[in-house]
């Protein structure tokens, strides 16, 4: 499943998705609260969870969607700061958005827990303040 970013003309609401064991075209699985671009994306075997948008201007926004189902996008609660081009990872239960840029670039980690609905909070820092990294992690906790 993936969402938004830059079409042509304008950003885009749009969520797809494919199902990896076969192959064929993407799928319409549902949208965004708002045409936006720029948020990034992790989540569960269960959810998946997009954070951190920009519409023209960058929104604090957190959504989700349940995977299992196709529909609409539902509101999870809001960043620390409005930022886009943070690095998320995830385990089965917890989420971390590592930077982003607001529009300077941060060093802030958030996290939430991805069963539950809410503000995210504070994490930890980075060592350096960085925006458009990738993330990844393991069930041992992204070592």
């Amino acid at each position: 499943v993936w969402a938004q970013g830059n079409e042509t003309p304008a950003m885009s609401d749009v969520i797809d998705y494919v199902t990896i064991a076969s192959t064929g075209d993407a799928t319409d699985f549902g949208d965004t609260s708002d045409g936006s671009q720029r948020g990034r994306g992790c989540g569960s075997s269960i959810r998946g969870i997009y954070a951190g948008f920009q519409n023209p201007s960058k929104v604090n926004s957190i959504e989700y969607i349940t995977i299992a189902s196709t529909g609409d996008a539902t509101d999870f609660g809001d960043m620390t700061a409005a930022k886009v081009d943070q690095a998320p990872a995830s385990t089965k239960t917890r989420a971390i958005f590592s930077g982003g840029q607001t529009p300077s670039n941060l060093a802030t980690i958030d996290y939430i827990t991805i069963a539950s609905t809410g503000d995210a909070a504070d994490f930890g820092d980075l060592p350096n303040a960085e925006n458009n990294a990738d993330g990844t992690s393991d069930s041992h906790g992204g070592i």
